[in-house]
Protein backbone atom coordinates (compact mmCIF):
# COMPACT_ATOMS: atom_id res chain seq x y z
CA UNK A 1 0.00 0.00 0.00
CA UNK A 2 1.07 3.24 -1.24
CA UNK A 3 2.23 5.56 2.31
CA UNK A 4 -0.34 8.44 1.21
CA UNK A 5 -2.97 5.73 1.38
CA UNK A 6 -1.78 4.10 4.86
CA UNK A 7 -1.99 7.32 6.12
CA UNK A 8 -5.69 7.91 4.52
CA UNK A 9 -7.19 4.54 6.00
CA UNK A 10 -5.72 5.37 9.59
CA UNK A 11 -7.22 8.75 9.48
CA UNK A 12 -4.31 11.03 10.14
CA UNK A 13 -4.79 13.22 6.77
CA UNK A 14 -7.17 16.45 7.12
CA UNK A 15 -6.02 18.87 4.30
CA UNK A 16 -3.16 18.55 2.15
CA UNK A 17 -2.02 20.99 -1.12
CA UNK A 18 -2.91 18.16 -2.69
CA UNK A 19 -2.03 14.52 -2.48
CA UNK A 20 -1.57 13.08 -6.42
CA UNK A 21 1.30 15.96 -6.19
CA UNK A 22 2.83 14.70 -3.07
CA UNK A 23 2.29 11.21 -4.23
CA UNK A 24 3.87 12.01 -7.53
CA UNK A 25 6.62 13.57 -6.11
CA UNK A 26 7.16 10.57 -3.47
CA UNK A 27 7.17 7.95 -6.41
CA UNK A 28 9.80 9.71 -8.18
CA UNK A 29 12.19 9.45 -5.07
CA UNK A 30 12.29 9.44 -1.14
CA UNK A 31 11.74 13.17 -0.37
CA UNK A 32 12.47 15.15 3.00
CA UNK A 33 9.43 15.92 5.00
CA UNK A 34 9.27 17.82 8.26
CA UNK A 35 7.12 18.35 11.62
CA UNK A 36 7.90 21.24 14.20
CA UNK A 37 7.80 20.86 17.99
CA UNK A 38 7.79 24.11 20.12
CA UNK A 39 9.49 22.93 23.70
CA UNK A 40 6.86 25.05 25.31
CA UNK A 41 6.91 22.25 27.82
CA UNK A 42 8.77 19.83 29.11
CA UNK A 43 6.91 16.80 27.93
CA UNK A 44 5.34 15.82 24.69
CA UNK A 45 1.62 15.19 24.68
CA UNK A 46 -0.89 12.95 22.64
CA UNK A 47 -1.65 15.81 20.17
CA UNK A 48 2.07 15.55 18.90
CA UNK A 49 1.92 11.78 19.23
CA UNK A 50 -0.14 11.88 16.65
CA UNK A 51 2.56 14.16 14.34
CA UNK A 52 4.90 11.52 15.31
CA UNK A 53 3.65 8.53 14.28
CA UNK A 54 2.51 10.14 10.71
CA UNK A 55 6.06 10.77 10.54
CA UNK A 56 6.72 7.28 11.66
CA UNK A 57 5.05 5.92 8.73
CA UNK A 58 6.24 8.26 5.83
CA UNK A 59 9.43 7.60 7.69
CA UNK A 60 9.61 3.80 7.22
CA UNK A 61 8.34 4.14 3.07
CA UNK A 62 11.64 5.16 2.96
CA UNK A 63 11.52 9.04 3.36
CA UNK A 64 13.57 11.53 5.57
CA UNK A 65 12.10 13.04 8.83
CA UNK A 66 13.36 16.43 9.96
CA UNK A 67 12.31 16.62 13.50
CA UNK A 68 12.57 20.12 14.36
CA UNK A 69 12.33 21.19 17.70
CA UNK A 70 11.46 25.29 18.09
CA UNK A 71 14.05 26.52 20.23
CA UNK A 72 13.41 29.50 18.34
CA UNK A 73 9.93 29.91 17.63
CA UNK A 74 9.23 28.66 21.15
CA UNK A 75 10.62 32.15 22.33
CA UNK A 76 7.78 34.06 20.43
CA UNK A 77 5.19 31.29 20.80
CA UNK A 78 2.41 30.44 18.52
CA UNK A 79 -1.09 31.91 18.69
CA UNK A 80 -2.57 28.92 17.10
CA UNK A 81 -5.55 27.79 18.74
CA UNK A 82 -4.94 29.95 21.49
CA UNK A 83 -7.34 32.81 22.86
CA UNK A 84 -4.52 34.38 24.82
CA UNK A 85 -0.80 35.37 24.58
CA UNK A 86 1.62 32.03 25.72
CA UNK A 87 3.61 32.32 28.94
CA UNK A 88 7.17 33.68 27.81
CA UNK A 89 9.25 31.15 28.17
CA UNK A 90 13.18 31.48 29.67
CA UNK A 91 15.85 30.23 27.55
CA UNK A 92 16.93 27.72 29.82
CA UNK A 93 13.31 26.57 30.44
CA UNK A 94 13.32 26.24 26.05
CA UNK A 95 16.59 24.70 26.34
CA UNK A 96 15.25 21.80 29.62
CA UNK A 97 12.27 21.31 27.61
CA UNK A 98 13.95 20.38 24.08
CA UNK A 99 16.01 18.19 25.56
CA UNK A 100 12.92 16.22 27.47
CA UNK A 101 10.94 16.28 24.17
CA UNK A 102 14.17 14.76 22.28
CA UNK A 103 14.16 11.56 24.26
CA UNK A 104 10.43 10.92 23.80
CA UNK A 105 10.33 11.76 19.77
CA UNK A 106 13.06 8.96 19.99
CA UNK A 107 11.13 6.75 20.88
CA UNK A 108 8.55 6.68 17.96
CA UNK A 109 11.55 7.65 15.30
CA UNK A 110 14.86 6.99 13.59
CA UNK A 111 17.14 10.17 14.50
CA UNK A 112 20.36 8.87 13.69
CA UNK A 113 21.61 11.68 10.63
CA UNK A 114 20.75 9.81 7.83
CA UNK A 115 17.04 8.06 7.93
CA UNK A 116 15.81 10.90 10.15
CA UNK A 117 17.22 14.31 11.72
CA UNK A 118 16.76 16.26 15.01
CA UNK A 119 17.14 20.20 14.40
CA UNK A 120 16.75 23.09 16.07
CA UNK A 121 15.57 26.23 15.00
CA UNK A 122 17.45 28.62 17.02
CA UNK A 123 20.41 27.62 15.12
CA UNK A 124 19.11 30.22 12.27
CA UNK A 125 16.35 32.46 14.12
CA UNK A 126 18.59 33.23 17.08
CA UNK A 127 21.01 34.43 13.97
CA UNK A 128 19.04 36.60 11.98
CA UNK A 129 19.19 40.87 11.65
CA UNK A 130 15.89 42.28 11.98
CA UNK A 131 15.97 44.56 9.09
CA UNK A 132 17.38 41.96 6.58
CA UNK A 133 14.75 40.12 7.40
CA UNK A 134 12.38 42.20 7.03
CA UNK A 135 13.69 43.15 3.66
CA UNK A 136 14.27 39.65 2.45
CA UNK A 137 11.36 37.67 4.15
CA UNK A 138 8.79 40.26 5.25
CA UNK A 139 8.34 41.96 2.20
CA UNK A 140 6.75 38.41 1.00
CA UNK A 141 3.68 39.05 3.12
CA UNK A 142 0.23 40.29 2.99
CA UNK A 143 -1.02 41.73 5.97
CA UNK A 144 -4.59 41.58 4.40
CA UNK A 145 -3.69 37.52 3.63
CA UNK A 146 -2.42 37.63 7.05
CA UNK A 147 -5.07 38.72 9.35
CA UNK A 148 -7.51 36.76 7.42
CA UNK A 149 -5.75 33.53 8.91
CA UNK A 150 -7.92 31.63 11.43
CA UNK A 151 -4.83 32.01 14.01
CA UNK A 152 -5.26 35.66 13.47
CA UNK A 153 -8.94 36.52 13.18
CA UNK A 154 -9.48 34.56 16.51
CA UNK A 155 -7.22 36.57 18.36
CA UNK A 156 -8.02 39.99 17.01
CA UNK A 157 -11.21 40.59 19.68
CA UNK A 158 -9.10 39.43 22.33
CA UNK A 159 -5.89 41.59 21.26
CA UNK A 160 -2.72 40.23 19.34
CA UNK A 161 0.41 41.13 19.94
CA UNK A 162 3.07 42.04 18.04
CA UNK A 163 5.47 39.39 19.10
CA UNK A 164 2.75 36.68 18.32
CA UNK A 165 2.32 37.83 14.63
CA UNK A 166 5.47 37.60 13.68
CA UNK A 167 4.86 33.61 14.49
CA UNK A 168 4.00 32.75 10.95
CA UNK A 169 6.89 34.86 9.28
CA UNK A 170 9.35 32.71 11.16
CA UNK A 171 7.68 29.33 10.61
CA UNK A 172 7.29 29.84 7.04
CA UNK A 173 11.32 30.94 7.23
CA UNK A 174 11.84 27.50 8.74
CA UNK A 175 10.32 25.92 5.88
CA UNK A 176 12.78 27.76 3.70
CA UNK A 177 15.76 27.10 5.44
CA UNK A 178 15.15 23.52 5.97
CA UNK A 179 14.44 23.36 1.91
CA UNK A 180 17.92 25.02 1.22
CA UNK A 181 19.66 22.98 3.81
CA UNK A 182 18.34 19.50 2.94
CA UNK A 183 15.87 19.62 0.48
CA UNK A 184 13.02 19.32 2.42
CA UNK A 185 9.81 19.28 0.13
CA UNK A 186 6.86 18.33 2.78
CA UNK A 187 5.63 19.83 5.85
CA UNK A 188 2.95 18.00 8.22
CA UNK A 189 1.38 19.60 10.98
CA UNK A 190 -1.83 19.66 13.24
CA UNK A 191 -4.72 21.19 11.13
CA UNK A 192 -4.31 24.49 13.07
CA UNK A 193 -1.01 25.21 11.37
CA UNK A 194 -2.94 24.91 7.94
CA UNK A 195 -2.29 28.49 7.42
CA UNK A 196 1.43 28.95 8.61
CA UNK A 197 2.00 25.65 6.25
CA UNK A 198 0.59 27.29 3.43
CA UNK A 199 2.71 30.45 4.29
CA UNK A 200 5.99 28.22 3.98
CA UNK A 201 4.97 26.93 0.75
CA UNK A 202 4.18 30.13 -1.01
CA UNK A 203 7.49 31.76 0.70
CA UNK A 204 9.25 28.85 -0.99
CA UNK A 205 7.79 29.22 -4.13
CA UNK A 206 8.15 32.83 -4.20
CA UNK A 207 12.30 32.81 -3.36
CA UNK A 208 13.18 29.64 -4.36
CA UNK A 209 11.01 28.91 -7.17
CA UNK A 210 10.27 25.91 -6.41
CA UNK A 211 7.05 23.61 -5.42
CA UNK A 212 7.11 22.04 -2.22
CA UNK A 213 4.16 20.37 -0.24
CA UNK A 214 1.40 20.22 3.00
CA UNK A 215 -0.57 18.07 5.16
CA UNK A 216 -2.41 18.58 7.95
CA UNK A 217 -3.75 15.52 10.23
CA UNK A 218 -6.85 16.02 12.29
CA UNK A 219 -7.61 17.84 15.34
CA UNK A 220 -9.15 14.95 17.48
CA UNK A 221 -11.94 14.97 19.36
CA UNK A 222 -13.58 12.12 20.80
CA UNK A 223 -16.95 10.43 19.84
CA UNK A 224 -18.76 12.61 22.34
CA UNK A 225 -17.40 15.80 21.02
CA UNK A 226 -14.76 16.70 24.07
CA UNK A 227 -11.30 17.60 23.29
CA UNK A 228 -9.11 14.70 23.33
CA UNK A 229 -6.36 13.67 25.61
CA UNK A 230 -8.06 15.24 28.43
CA UNK A 231 -7.52 13.76 31.52
CA UNK A 232 -8.26 14.55 35.37
CA UNK A 233 -4.74 15.62 35.67
CA UNK A 234 -4.61 18.01 32.71
CA UNK A 235 -3.06 16.89 29.03
CA UNK A 236 -2.38 13.24 28.44
CA UNK A 237 0.93 13.74 28.70
CA UNK A 238 4.03 11.07 27.24
CA UNK A 239 6.28 11.93 30.35
CA UNK A 240 6.24 9.14 33.63
CA UNK A 241 6.93 12.26 35.54
CA UNK A 242 3.61 14.11 34.63
CA UNK A 243 1.46 11.58 33.73
CA UNK A 244 2.46 8.00 35.73
CA UNK A 245 2.17 4.95 33.16
CA UNK A 246 -0.82 3.54 34.60
CA UNK A 247 -2.94 6.73 34.21
CA UNK A 248 -2.10 6.99 30.65
CA UNK A 249 -3.34 3.39 30.09
CA UNK A 250 -6.42 4.16 32.10
CA UNK A 251 -7.24 7.18 29.78
CA UNK A 252 -7.06 4.23 27.18
CA UNK A 253 -9.06 1.74 28.29
CA UNK A 254 -11.66 4.09 29.02
CA UNK A 255 -12.42 5.35 25.50
CA UNK A 256 -15.82 5.30 24.32
CA UNK A 257 -16.74 2.65 22.81
CA UNK A 258 -16.83 4.35 19.57
CA UNK A 259 -13.67 5.57 19.35
CA UNK A 260 -11.96 2.07 19.86
CA UNK A 261 -11.78 1.36 16.49
CA UNK A 262 -10.26 4.79 15.50
CA UNK A 263 -7.61 5.06 18.31
CA UNK A 264 -6.53 2.09 16.88
CA UNK A 265 -5.73 2.66 13.40
CA UNK A 266 -4.14 6.02 14.54
CA UNK A 267 -2.26 4.94 17.91
CA UNK A 268 -0.75 1.48 17.08
CA UNK A 269 0.82 -0.49 14.35
CA UNK A 270 -1.93 -3.44 14.17
CA UNK A 271 -2.84 -4.71 10.92
CA UNK A 272 -5.63 -2.88 9.81
CA UNK A 273 -7.44 -6.61 9.42
CA UNK A 274 -6.83 -7.32 13.15
CA UNK A 275 -8.16 -3.74 14.07
CA UNK A 276 -11.05 -4.36 11.86
CA UNK A 277 -12.08 -7.55 13.69
CA UNK A 278 -11.44 -5.87 16.98
CA UNK A 279 -13.68 -3.27 16.52
CA UNK A 280 -16.18 -5.07 15.23
CA UNK A 281 -16.60 -6.75 19.08
CA UNK A 282 -20.12 -6.19 20.79
CA UNK A 283 -21.47 -5.95 24.07
CA UNK A 284 -18.88 -6.63 27.11
CA UNK A 285 -16.28 -8.21 24.76
CA UNK A 286 -15.35 -4.60 23.44
CA UNK A 287 -13.25 -4.44 26.82
CA UNK A 288 -10.89 -6.97 24.97
CA UNK A 289 -10.34 -4.31 22.25
CA UNK A 290 -10.07 -1.52 24.98
CA UNK A 291 -7.48 -3.49 26.63
CA UNK A 292 -5.66 -4.06 23.66
CA UNK A 293 -5.78 -0.33 22.80
CA UNK A 294 -4.19 0.58 26.21
CA UNK A 295 -1.69 -2.13 26.22
CA UNK A 296 -0.33 -0.73 22.76
CA UNK A 297 -0.29 2.96 23.56
CA UNK A 298 1.18 2.27 26.84
CA UNK A 299 3.85 -0.07 25.13
CA UNK A 300 4.73 2.84 22.42
CA UNK A 301 5.15 5.33 24.94
CA UNK A 302 6.70 4.00 28.33
CA UNK A 303 7.81 0.14 26.89
CA UNK A 304 6.23 -3.01 27.28
CA UNK A 305 7.39 -3.46 31.20
CA UNK A 306 5.41 -0.46 31.98
CA UNK A 307 2.49 -1.24 30.08
CA UNK A 308 2.50 -5.00 31.50
CA UNK A 309 2.59 -3.40 34.98
CA UNK A 310 -0.23 -1.00 33.97
CA UNK A 311 -2.24 -4.15 32.86
CA UNK A 312 -2.05 -6.04 35.87
CA UNK A 313 -3.03 -3.18 37.88
CA UNK A 314 -5.45 -2.48 36.29
CA UNK A 315 -6.51 -5.52 36.30
CA UNK A 316 -6.13 -6.09 40.27
CA UNK A 317 -8.50 -2.57 40.65
CA UNK A 318 -11.16 -3.92 38.78
CA UNK A 319 -10.97 -7.14 41.32
CA UNK A 320 -11.29 -4.98 44.20
CA UNK A 321 -7.56 -6.15 45.55
CA UNK A 322 -5.23 -3.27 46.80
CA UNK A 323 -1.89 -4.17 45.01
CA UNK A 324 1.50 -2.45 44.49
CA UNK A 325 0.66 -2.35 40.85
CA UNK A 326 -1.65 1.02 42.02
CA UNK A 327 0.00 3.93 41.32
CA UNK A 328 1.52 6.11 44.39
CA UNK A 329 0.04 8.99 45.69
CA UNK A 330 2.54 10.81 48.23
CA UNK A 331 1.48 12.96 51.34
CA UNK A 332 3.51 14.63 53.35
CA UNK A 333 3.38 13.65 57.24
CA UNK A 334 2.81 16.85 58.61
CA UNK A 335 -0.42 17.26 56.60
CA UNK A 336 -1.32 14.21 57.75
CA UNK A 337 -0.87 14.42 61.01
CA UNK A 338 -3.08 17.98 61.28
CA UNK A 339 -5.74 15.88 58.83
CA UNK A 340 -6.04 16.88 54.86
CA UNK A 341 -9.36 16.57 53.60
CA UNK A 342 -10.06 13.70 51.63
CA UNK A 343 -11.75 15.85 48.33
CA UNK A 344 -8.19 17.71 48.85
CA UNK A 345 -6.43 14.16 48.19
CA UNK A 346 -8.97 13.29 45.27
CA UNK A 347 -7.59 16.33 43.49
CA UNK A 348 -3.81 16.64 44.00
CA UNK A 349 -3.60 12.78 43.38
CA UNK A 350 -5.33 13.40 39.99
CA UNK A 351 -8.72 11.68 40.45
CA UNK A 352 -10.51 14.77 40.11
CA UNK A 353 -10.31 17.73 38.45
CA UNK A 354 -11.83 20.02 41.33
CA UNK A 355 -12.85 20.34 45.02
CA UNK A 356 -16.16 20.63 43.75
CA UNK A 357 -16.08 17.16 42.27
CA UNK A 358 -14.34 15.81 45.24
CA UNK A 359 -17.29 16.57 47.15
CA UNK A 360 -20.07 15.74 45.03
CA UNK A 361 -18.36 12.24 44.34
CA UNK A 362 -18.20 11.44 48.10
CA UNK A 363 -21.74 12.69 48.99
CA UNK A 364 -23.13 10.28 46.45
CA UNK A 365 -20.95 7.41 47.36
CA UNK A 366 -18.72 6.92 44.82
CA UNK A 367 -15.58 7.13 46.86
CA UNK A 368 -13.54 4.54 48.93
CA UNK A 369 -11.02 4.48 51.75
CA UNK A 370 -9.71 0.41 50.71
CA UNK A 371 -13.32 -1.13 51.14
CA UNK A 372 -14.85 1.52 53.42
CA UNK A 373 -17.22 4.28 51.68
CA UNK A 374 -16.56 7.76 52.45
CA UNK A 375 -20.23 9.57 53.54
CA UNK A 376 -18.61 12.45 55.05
CA UNK A 377 -17.60 15.45 52.20
CA UNK A 378 -15.29 16.96 55.04
CA UNK A 379 -13.72 13.89 56.17
CA UNK A 380 -10.03 14.07 56.67
CA UNK A 381 -7.55 11.50 55.85
CA UNK A 382 -4.78 11.05 58.69
CA UNK A 383 -1.79 9.21 59.54
CA UNK A 384 -3.98 6.69 61.21
CA UNK A 385 -5.78 5.74 58.06
CA UNK A 386 -3.10 5.49 56.35
CA UNK A 387 -0.86 3.18 58.41
CA UNK A 388 2.01 1.85 57.69
CA UNK A 389 1.42 0.29 54.18
CA UNK A 390 -0.54 3.07 52.98
CA UNK A 391 -4.35 3.14 51.99
CA UNK A 392 -6.01 2.67 48.73
CA UNK A 393 -8.22 5.72 47.38
CA UNK A 394 -11.08 4.55 45.31
CA UNK A 395 -13.47 6.78 42.83
CA UNK A 396 -16.38 4.44 41.47
CA UNK A 397 -14.70 1.03 39.83
CA UNK A 398 -12.11 1.77 37.84
CA UNK A 399 -9.93 4.94 39.09
CA UNK A 400 -8.03 4.32 42.49
CA UNK A 401 -4.23 5.21 43.85
CA UNK A 402 -2.21 3.75 47.36
CA UNK A 403 -1.95 7.31 49.46
CA UNK A 404 1.08 6.44 51.55
CA UNK A 405 3.29 8.77 54.05
CA UNK A 406 6.16 10.49 51.93
CA UNK A 407 8.39 9.75 55.13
Amino acid sequence: MHVIDTLAARGFIQQSTGLDSIREAMDQGPLTFYVGFDPSADSLHVGHLVQALAMRWLQQAGHRAIALVGGGTAMVGDPSGRTELRQMLTLDSIAANARGMQGQLERVLVLDGEQGLLVNNAEWLMKLEYIPFLREIGSQFSVNRMLAAEAYRQRLARGLSFIEFNYQLLQAYDYLELYRRFGCTLQVGGDDQWGNILAGTDLVRRMEGADVFGLTTPLLTTASGAKMGKTAQGALWLSADRLAPFAFFQYWINAEDEDVGRFLRMFTTLPLEEIAALEALEGADIRTAKRRLAWECTALVHGAAAADEAEAGARAMVAGQATDDLPTHLVDPNTLAAGVRIYLVLQDAGLTSSRGEGRRLIRNGGVRLDNLKVTDAEQDLTAQDIGLEGVVLRVGKKRAVRVVSSR
